[in-house]
């Protein structure tokens, strides 16, 4: 560049600019004469970028409508009467104006369309997610009805419905129960009853209010409301879960420093695709005091162990007191670094995380750190009230992790899975596991999801959405396997897999779902409203 700073060689601009300036002076036959009104304004965006000082997004602005009228009809700036000297000087403006010295080919002709590009990927999500995947918070006006219609039918109080010991006793368990406020057919009626002499059902009330009526797979209504196929895929279970990995009364332990106290059975709600249905039974229980202290005391023995989880059933079904008691045993053994807490409460019955709760989590994660674990498989769990939950845990406990499932029509798609990972986001949860629906149980085999699909939804995440908002997708077969493709040992000649672990190079078989079976007629789409 000479000192009165014109004649700028080209040649000593960055590689951006070079390219950018070949394609705005690039001859083509098929030139057309631009509208007045676009030579007019790109004139006029000119005269403000040079009288601009400190400011990049005027030079920004004129080439990039240099580049409109050069993509819409071939014209380069000598065609439309702009000098190619200040246009060269424009561009040198730029990018000793950015901080980063970033020129002006790069922003317009590089980083601009990039950008573009990425939010065409997008598009069809942002366009579709509110009536695809609508959430909590979309719903809440049908929500408030269905609590209303809730509230009259159980003969509910306010009073009962915001606490948590309202929910339980007022808590659905039979077809008929549910028929007084849901509009289902007598099949459907008669099937939930073969399933309870079977299994046991529960949901609370402010969870059944999650039900959108007149929607036929209703993901609420798929994780809570057992159909017959519970009953009529019953077959030889594999051993419960952990059978084979307890080396003491209440404790699974999979893997080296890590191990799990399983508190209880109990649980706010007995979902339809539950991995622990051989540790339900037909009836609550909690152990006494003494063999808490059992488990506690092989805590105490094995110094190697480091990370405690608590669950069930599910934890949060605990008295606080008992939850009190067992933080406080733990956070006094040294060799106990880190505890988590697995409940799906919050998701089923927000009225649960009251104050003495919090203040009992924020006294333990101020000795060391609590985290709490939970699952939420679609962006319908997510109400102003779980938000609010998950908001007030967030302040006491050191991280919030959701560990979904991959459930036939819950969550199975591209778009809800999208939402459910961002929207966890916004209620202060990460999320954490995708766990491909397990093959344990044949009473919910009508509920998995070829594995396929999963890779692709997960896969279909990277550079879309925040990269700490995609899940680390796995399978359950003797401890938590990722499904990336170096774990996949073969795929058999029926559409099963082997995989391997990668801690320790083992084969194991897991069953696939056949995608025939994924597309045949599902759920309550089998139960027809009677005529």
């Amino acid at each position: 560049m000479t000192n009165n700073n014109t004649n700028i060689d080209i040649n000593n601009m960055d590689k951006f600019d070079r390219k950018f300036f070949e394609f705005l002076y690039e001859k083509r036959s098929d030139n057309k004469s631009p509208s007045n009104e676009d030579i007019d304004e790109a004139k006029a965006l000119l005269e403000v970028a040079k009288s601009s000082a400190k400011l990049t997004a005027p030079m920004v602005e004129l080439f990039d409508k240099l580049k409109t009228i050069k993509e819409r009809y071939g014209a380069t700036p000598d065609d439309i009467g702009l000098d190619k000297e200040e246009l060269k000087l424009m561009a040198h403006k730029h990018k000793t104006t950015d901080e980063h010295g970033v020129s002006v080919g790069g922003r317009v002709f590089s980083a601009l369309p990039i950008v573009e590009s990425a939010n065409q990927r997008v598009q069809e999500y942002i366009d579709t997610h509110q009536t695809v995947a609508p959430s909590g918070f979309d719903l809440q006006d049908q929500m408030k009805k269905n609590r209303a219609k809730i509230q009259q039918k159980l003969n509910m109080s306010d009073s009962s419905w915001d606490s948590y010991a309202g929910q339980i006793k007022y808590a659905i368990t039979s077809g008929e129960q549910l028929a007084e406020i849901l509009d289902i057919p007598q099949k459907l009626i008669e099937d939930i009853q073969r399933v309870v002499g079977v299994f046991r059902m529960r949901i609370s009330p402010y969870y059944a209010s999650l039900i959108m009526p007149g929607v036929v797979n209703d993901p609420i209504l798929l994780q809570s409301v057992p159909t017959g196929d519970m009953v009529d895929n019953k077959g030889i279970n594999i051993e419960p879960v952990a059978s084979d990995h307890s080396p003491a009364r209440l404790i699974d332990q999979f893997y080296p420093r890590v191990a799990t106290i399983k508190a209880t059975n109990m649980c706010a709600m007995f979902c339809t695709y539950c991995l622990r249905l051989d540790h339900i039974s037909d009836k609550d229980w909690v152990s006494s005091k003494n063999t808490y202290e059992e488990a506690l005391d092989y805590i105490r023995k094995d110094t190697t162990i480091r990370d405690i989880l608590i669950t069930g059933g599910d934890a949060l079904a605990l008295s606080n007191k008992r939850l009190e008691y067992l933080f406080e045993e733990l956070d006094k053994i040294p060799h106990i670094k880190i505890k988590r807490i697995g409940s799906r409460i919050p998701v089923m019955t927000p009225q649960r995380i009251d104050d003495k709760f919090l203040q009992i989590c924020k006294k333990s994660n101020d000795i060391k750190p609590l985290r709490f674990v939970t699952q939420i498989n679609t962006v319908q769990e997510i109400t102003p009230e779980v938000k609010e939950a998950f908001k007030k845990l967030s302040k006491v406990t050191s991280a919030i992790l959701n560990q979904a499932v991959l459930l036939r029509g819950v969550n199975d798609s591209k778009i809800k899975m999208w939402k459910l990972c961002e929207l966890l986001q916004e209620i202060y949860i990460r999320p954490y596991y995708l766990f491909n629906c397990s093959f344990r149980n044949p009473e919910f085999g009508h509920m998995r999801v070829p594995i396929s699909v999963g890779r692709d939804i997960v896969e279909s995440m990277y550079g879309n959405i925040c990269g700490d908002a995609i899940p680390r997708y796995l399978a359950t077969a003797g401890g938590k396997i990722p499904l990336h493709k170096d774990n996949v040992a073969q795929i058999n000649e029926g559409g099963d897999y082997l995989l391997k672990k990668p801690w320790s190079d083992e084969v194991v078989p897991y069953p696939d779902m056949s995608m025939e079976r994924y597309k045949e007629p599902y759920g309550f789409e089998n139960y027809p409203l009677d005529k």
